[in-house]
């Protein structure tokens, strides 16, 4: 059977323009390729709660623990959407580190405010207060939290969680979490628990480094297990996502991602905070927080980056490519100075083993420069945060005997399948 042909206009060109034509858009499809229209597949807490009409907070009044990343999934504060909600009271909003408008630099305390508008009062969760008092918290029903947090024990907002669950128990107000994604995806576990000596803000439960849980479940974990303080528990509420799967990285949800805090600008960020946060604690070495690539970078002034990115390579660890690079930092102990190093490139973020790069790199460093040790660069109190970080001095002690990764490796991850296992019974998502 034969087909008619269709003499489209282009079939009417000469056979030469044809020929130049089909090239200029074959050359413009290379050039410009069709982009993937990423689509939303999953509805956070806070779109549930608003699809619902709000109707769980009804006639209460209510205690609100966000900052900038409370958004829907149109970007639309859970602040505005609580102030204009006509059927419950929003009476205080408490923040994290970084506060309300995450503007403020790591570490750095901030102070309790009034809205004169509006008189709602907005307390500070970070500096000499990270738990909410009695007297914040008088005359609120129930306390709501939505904060995007990177799935890291040391992000501090996962304290800020606990802390105000702990409030809520203690007097007697209910607590619910609008469940946001945990951008690691909800399989990825590493790192041994957190020792009693090394109990801190930035390591507060007894969870791996990267735990695999979201927000939501974790509160479930931290309140059923009686891991809070004094074994109490709070009456908890968590309004589910819709769509979530355990296997999704946050570019998976079609959600958009808001900066958690100054340096964490994308939703890949967090991985490479993990691959390199720990030993930016020594403060020795460039990490790229004071240039433009946060947690992505190994780089000092008495490295050759070639030798380094060869060294690292030459390692063929799973996921990971290292490229050599030289940079001026902006800011910081080391602005306008030249740093050498290398710039990580995460190829297979499913393969990649994220916690031990920073551990190769000590490794490789120590061979390069055995007279050069970098913890004996750190002051104190840096090895000492590197430490709170780990949630143990024994990786520490391990490592400098030999700086042999393999020295560390079984202790590293010693609690990961028991933690894997420990924490499927609080799964709220498949």
């Amino acid at each position: 059977m034969k087909y008619k042909s269709i003499n489209f206009p282009y079939t009417r060109l000469p056979k030469a323009a044809r020929s130049i034509s089909f090239k200029l858009i074959l050359f413009s499809f290379l050039i410009f390729p069709i982009q993937k229209v990423n689509c939303q597949k999953v509805l956070l807490g806070i779109d549930v709660l608003q699809r619902d009409n709000f109707t769980l907070l009804t006639g209460k009044h209510v205690g609100l623990v966000t900052n900038h990343t409370g958004v829907n999934s149109l970007l639309v504060s859970t602040l505005d959407l609580f102030k204009k909600a006509p059927n419950f009271t929003l009476a205080a909003v408490f923040s994290p580190e970084h506060g309300l408008k995450g503007i403020i630099g790591s570490g750095q305390a901030f102070d309790d405010s009034t809205d004169p508008a509006t008189g709602i009062k907005f307390f500070s969760l970070y500096g000499k207060t990270q738990k909410p008092t009695k007297e914040m918290l008088e005359g609120i029903d129930v306390l709501v939290y939505d904060i995007q947090d990177v799935g890291i024990r040391s992000y501090t907002y996962i304290s800020t969680l606990g802390f105000a669950m702990e409030s809520a128990a203690e007097n007697n107000i209910e607590f619910i979490v609008l469940d946001r994604p945990n951008p690691l995806g909800g399989l990825r576990i590493e790192g041994s628990l957190v020792e009693d000596d090394f109990i801190s803000f930035v390591s507060r439960y007894k969870i791996p480094y990267v735990y695999g849980l979201t927000c939501g479940e974790l509160a479930t974990l931290l309140n059923e297990r009686k891991m809070l303080t004094d074994k109490v528990q709070c009456k908890l509420t968590v309004v589910k996502m819709d769509g979530w799967k355990r296997e999704m990285k946050f570019n998976d949800t079609g959600l958009i991602w808001v900066p958690t805090s100054p340096n964490v600008p994308t939703p890949e960020t967090p991985f490479y905070m993990v691959a390199t946060g720990i030993l930016g604690e020594l403060s020795v070495v460039g990490i790229g927080i004071t240039y433009t690539l946060p947690f992505q970078t190994f780089a000092a002034e008495w490295i050759d980056s070639d030798t380094l990115a060869k060294k690292m390579n030459g390692l063929n660890l799973a996921g990971v490519l290292f490229r050599p690079i030289v940079y001026k930092p902006l800011y910081g102990n080391w602005q306008d100075k030249i740093l050498n190093g290398v710039q990580i490139h995460i190829t297979d973020f499913d393969k990649v083993e994220l916690l031990d790069l920073q551990l190769y790199f000590l490794q490789v460093h120590h061979q390069l420069f055995p007279k050069t040790n970098l913890f004996n660069l750190a002051t104190s109190l840096r090895i000492k945060m590197f430490d709170k970080v780990f949630g143990t001095d024994r990786i520490r002690k391990r490592l400098v005997q030999r700086f042999k990764v393999k020295d560390v490796k079984r202790y590293l991850m010693k609690d990961v399948e028991s933690f894997r296992k420990i924490s499927k019974k609080y799964f709220l998502y498949n």
